[in-house]
């Protein structure tokens, strides 16, 4: 099976628009920008695109495991939220005592279930996060801002195995 969807950037960075399409069109040219992505303003986003995926994965998943249990369920609502500046600012708080105290001392990693982008590369720096694995390949772009930054990046981490793409020094 392939899946398949399409982006077109129109513009500079901070004053440019896109739109999102999907093969199948469920999404046909939903527009995207700086503004719907960081500020609030209205259209879509990567995230929210990321999130109503894994909430739909996981909803059949749970279908097929109650069914397989002899349940069929009535309905499952399941939602997702993809964030990392929740969990930073946890950390930096120090709500989680344990995880702030390995973050800091640089014991601590990030796991992500997504591919890492240059947007997770550069708010992990920010915070100090010194090794980020991924299950997917990394953008090039990440590559890069994770040699600029001293990060360990690793991806395709899945079961014994992963490719280091930066700063594998790092690692034991």
């Amino acid at each position: 099976m392939q899946s398949k969807g399409s982006a077109v950037w129109k513009g500079g960075f901070k004053d440019g628009r896109g739109t999102i399409s999907t093969a199948s069109g469920a999404l046909k040219q939903a527009g995207y920008s700086v503004g719907s992505r960081f500020e609030g303003s209205s259209g879509t986003n990567p995230e929210e695109l990321i999130a109503a995926a894994h909430a739909a994965c996981f909803s059949m998943a749970l279908s097929l495991l109650l069914g397989n249990a002899g349940i069929t369920p009535e309905s499952i609502e399941t939602s997702a939220t993809v964030s990392l500046d929740k969990l930073i600012g946890a950390l930096a708080r120090g709500t989680e005592a344990q995880a702030s105290t390995a973050w800091r001392s640089g014991e601590g990693f990030l796991a992500i279930t997504s591919r890492a982008s240059y947007e997770i590369v550069h708010k992990a720096a920010g915070a100090g996060i010194a090794v980020i694995a991924a299950i997917s390949a990394p953008t090039s772009l990440a590559i890069e801002l994770a040699e600029q930054a001293g990060v360990t990046l690793i991806g395709f981490a899945r079961g014994s195995g992963m490719n280091v793409y930066a700063h594998s020094q790092r690692l034991r």
